[in-house]
């Protein structure tokens, strides 16, 4: 029976993560119906350990935290939908454990042992694990189980009057049987618990003051498995505070309210951070949105988004601080309708997180101000001047250029994106005023300081090269000579390219005082545009000193059906051994007679390696002269010093080239014929299989 499918989980949980839950939900299952030493719990440890190995390979420990019907883990909760961790969860939280941790080293034993333990029905047990001690919390040395109690279960009364004025049967049912009561003192102690898993002050009622949980959340330095517990309960709050009302529901809402507004915002992204997605974030915001009270609902929606990397745009904010305001402090009929207000927006927002903020940093300190009722004394650093754009704008409109135009365009040209500023001049009205601007904008020092931008604005310096013509290049070459990696060489020649036929002349003058790693990539840009028409010819290159610049010169004249030929000699008579290989290759179909003389005598060349000499022959062999068969014939054959009779030479991959060379361009000259009978009869299959009909023959 294959397992479930988790594709409903979180987008963000990996399937390494998912495989080891849903193994551990099976491991535990089959421990709960099989008697230890049954045949199908066999390999259960030893699968779970194989996929906790491949989690534990990148990480000191792996913490999971325990929600009523999902998992946290890793900031990630599960889906509460799919059955097998859903049972999962349900197992683990009914033992009244808050999170489990794995540390590195854990040995199969151990797993069997948590298995065997854990996997014991919680009502079929002397009480559930989450209440025993550290004997059995801890008792293996890299499991460790911990705990989510509700021992003394009481919601400590809003006031002293309201404790005396509660009758017996009220307090009886809110310390017996209340899960509001439930979710606040375990997520109090939870908050509170130290390293070893006891409760701090546990007769304490003051330990469940909400300024003491938020002070413990924020001082405490732990491990995931800590955060985890706590945001287990937060999450199960929210769900609850979203279904129940009455008495105990609205203590809750206040003290879980007044914990949200004692935690700094790093603390609620911290614990934001392990709730899931941004589905997930966004279903709890969801719930606490329509249970907590208002200004805890405008803090958890700006930790939220922040933490899912989304944007409430600050007009968003400020809208929802002033409906707080007025829910928390205006008329009666006021306060009802800015409190439904806030939590109907809060709904629609969750919807999507895709809108920014519209409006300049000083207008948007000077409204939030106002949307706190703050007397309005804004600091110098914090006015609102003017944005250059605006001003820029203004200038094209009136087709007026001034001294605040010009300061404009160049406090625009020194931002990283010159994007807005090109668009803004190419747009505008009057074409006298967009070629001025571009007069200023396109100069040969800006390009400088363009070309040396990181990361480099492709786009907005192709603009710039395009208006500046030939003027672009020197600056271009100049980088050029100091640019150290090819990518950036590359990216350069490029600009170059986009000048245009212009760029010709100017490279083809500057090249014989640039060093040798640039000539090459412009001799390439020179040659891929002969309708340039700027006097460069490769020829003059096919000399120079660095071998990769006579390569790229070899390539281009032997492009040139009129160049061809020469280009072929000069390559075969090269010392570098790139350009043999490209004379080789020309030669290899059609050997000029010059070439052919040059490779008769490189044949015999000790200073190139046996394959080269062998190459060179078969190209020989590709060339019509009338004693070519013969020359070739006389590296095949000897004859014999006893019994005076024609015998093939010894094999060497020149006399198989040869070999080739005669079946392929000459079976049936006269010459060929000897050779090739005798390699016909040969007992080497080498020496056989190098004259079988590969091609035309003489």
């Amino acid at each position: 029976m294959g397992r479930p499918s988790t594709s409903v989980e979180s987008a963000t949980l990996s399937r390494d993560l998912a495989d080891f839950l849903i193994e551990l939900s099976i491991g535990l299952h089959k421990n709960a119906i099989y008697p230890p030493g049954h045949p199908l719990l066999e390999h259960t440890s030893s699968e779970l350990k194989r996929r906790l190995d491949v989690l534990m390979k990148e990480r000191e420990a792996l913490s999971l935290g325990v929600a009523r019907h999902q998992l946290i883990i890793e900031g990630v909760a599960t889906d509460d939908k799919n059955p097998v961790l859903r049972e999962l969860a349900v197992r683990l939280h009914k033992h009244h454990l808050g999170a489990v941790k794995f540390t590195n080293g854990v040995s199969e034993d151990e797993l069997i042992d948590m298995l065997s333990t854990v996997s014991v029905d919680a009502g079929r047990s002397a009480r559930p694990l989450g209440l025993e001690g550290p004997e059995v919390l801890a008792q293996w040395a890299h499991i460790r189980l911990f705990p989510m109690t509700f021992a003394q279960l009481q919601l400590i009364e809003e006031s002293p009057d309201a404790a005396a004025a509660a009758s017996d049967d009220q307090i009886r049912a809110s310390t017996s049987g209340s899960r509001s009561a439930q979710l606040w003192i375990g997520l109090a102690r939870a908050a509170l618990v130290n390293q070893s898993g006891v409760v701090v002050d546990e007769d304490d009622a003051a330990s469940s003051d909400p300024k003491m949980v938020a002070a413990a959340i924020e001082e405490t330095k732990r491990d995931s498995a800590y955060d985890q517990v706590v945001v287990g309960y937060l999450l199960q709050i929210a769900e609850e505070l979203k279904v129940k009302g009455g008495r105990d529901a609205a203590a809750l809402t206040k003290r879980v309210s007044q914990l949200v507004s004692q935690l700094s915002p790093d603390a609620l992204k911290r614990l934001l951070a392990m709730g899931g997605d941004v589905r997930q974030r966004r279903q709890f915001v969801n719930n606490a949105s329509q249970g907590m009270a208002v200004d805890a609902v405008v803090e958890l929606v700006k930790a939220a988004a922040e933490t899912s990397g989304q944007t409430v745009s600050t007009s968003m904010v400020r809208m929802l601080s002033k409906m707080a305001a007025h829910a928390d402090g205006g008329t009666p009929d006021g306060r009802v309708k800015a409190d439904g207000a806030l939590r109907e927006q809060v709904q629609q927002l969750m919807a999507g997180w895709e809108l920014e903020d519209p409006n300049p940093d000083g207008y948007r300190i000077t409204l939030d101000n106002m949307s706190k009722r703050a007397p309005l004394f804004v600091n110098t650093d914090h006015s609102i001047p003017i944005e250059p754009e605006r001003l820029l704008m203004m200038g094209l409109e009136i087709e007026t250029l001034g001294d605040q135009v010009w300061r404009s365009a160049d406090i625009m040209v020194a931002k990283p994106d010159l994007t807005p500023l090109l668009d803004t001049v190419d747009n505008a009205p009057a074409p006298w005023i967009r070629d001025a601007l571009w007069r200023h904008i396109a100069t040969p020092e800006r390009l400088r300081v363009l070309l040396t931008v990181d990361p480099f604005p492709t786009a907005a310096i192709h603009r710039v090269v395009v208006r500046m013509g030939v003027a672009a290049v020197d600056p271009i070459l100049d980088t050029m000579d100091d640019a150290l990696d090819e990518k950036s060489i590359e990216r350069l020649t490029e600009m170059l390219a986009v000048v245009g036929a212009q760029a010709g002349a100017p490279i083809l003058a500057r090249l014989t005082g640039l060093r040798w790693a640039l000539v090459r990539p412009l001799i390439v840009l020179l040659g891929k545009h002969p309708e340039w028409a700027c006097g460069y010819d490769a020829a003059q290159f096919l000399a120079h000193p660095d071998a990769l610049v006579r390569r790229e010169a070899l390539r281009q004249q032997l492009r040139r059906p009129e160049t061809h030929d020469v280009a072929i000699v000069r390559a075969l008579a090269d010392a570098d051994e790139g350009a043999l290989r490209l004379g080789l290759g020309a030669a290899m179909s059609n050997c000029p007679r010059d070439a052919a003389s040059v490779l008769r005598v490189r044949a015999d060349d000790a200073t190139i390696s046996a394959d080269l000499r062998a190459l060179g022959i078969r190209a020989l062999a590709s060339h019509k002269g009338g004693d070519t068969a013969a020359w070739l014939a006389a590296r095949v054959v000897k004859m014999g010093k006893l019994l005076k009779r024609p015998a093939l030479v010894t094999k060497s991959p020149e006399m198989l080239a040869a070999l080739e060379g005669l079946a392929t361009h000459w079976r049936n000259d006269k010459m060929a014929r000897e050779a090739l009978a005798l390699a016909a009869a040969s007992s080497d299959d080498e020496i056989r299989g190098a004259v079988q009909p590969r091609g035309s023959s003489a």
